[in-house]
């Protein structure tokens, strides 16, 4: 089976040993939707620095809900995605769109598909094949980022396993876990991850964890 075909969900007993579409204590999960408002826009660098443009900031101003249940990690996803073009959407709809089940949804082809039937934006599917992300892999994601992220499309990631955040906050989804990629600094070395599982909302973390954690499966940018 393709990599990027693969489920990202889990069965309710296996969300009871790892994580899945959700992290920390099972109750945190079930928890109705919260609603964040990011700043906006802001593009930040230094003027002293030949390298302004390699120490560029950009970071969209998105409309942050958390999943619901254990599945919807897709929905909740691509919806703050959405949010940043101003499409209001209900996760319940996101999710009918994408076909989504408890078994999660199938396939960051299907993120893509839906993201273009309600944007027009011009999303496309990426894939990471191996087990871990290749340099110009990292490289594509990081120009992938940035190209999106300059015309305020954010990235949606389907990712798998655990990685650790800037701040050492370990983020562990063992089944598969969309999230979504909403900003950058340092030139895209650091990439700002709103995670609709997370108990903070929105981290930071580098690039290359994040290219890692996506690998063997894709994002949509």
């Amino acid at each position: 089976m393709n990599p990027i075909m693969q489920k990202s969900g889990l069965s309710v007993a296996g969300l009871l040993v790892a994580g899945g579409c959700i992290a920390g204590p099972a109750a945190a999960a079930h928890a109705a939707p919260t609603t964040i408002a990011p700043p906006g826009t802001t593009t930040t660098g230094s003027t002293a620095r030949a390298d302004k443009a390699d120490k560029a900031e950009r970071r969209l101003g998105v409309e942050y809900q958390a999943q619901p249940n254990f599945y919807y990690c897709g929905p909740a996803a691509t919806r703050i995605a959405l949010s940043a073009k101003g499409k209001a959407l209900t996760q319940d709809q996101v999710a009918k769109m994408l076909g989504t089940t408890e078994a999660g949804t199938d396939s960051a082809l299907d993120i893509t598909r839906v993201l273009n039937e309600l944007t027009g934006a011009g999303y496309e599917t990426t894939e990471i094949p191996g087990p871990v992300a290749k340099p110009a892999e990292v490289d594509r994601l990081r120009a992938d980022v940035r190209d999106a992220l300059e015309a305020g499309r954010p990235v949606v990631a389907n990712i798998k396993g655990t990685a650790v955040d800037t701040a050492g906050n370990p983020h562990s989804y063992e089944g598969g876990h969309y999230l979504t990629l909403v900003g950058y600094r340092d030139g895209g070395d650091l990439l700002r991850i709103a995670d609709p599982a997370a108990p903070e909302g929105e981290y930071w973390m580098t690039l290359e964890k994040v290219a890692n954690w996506i690998a063997e499966r894709g994002y949509s940018a």
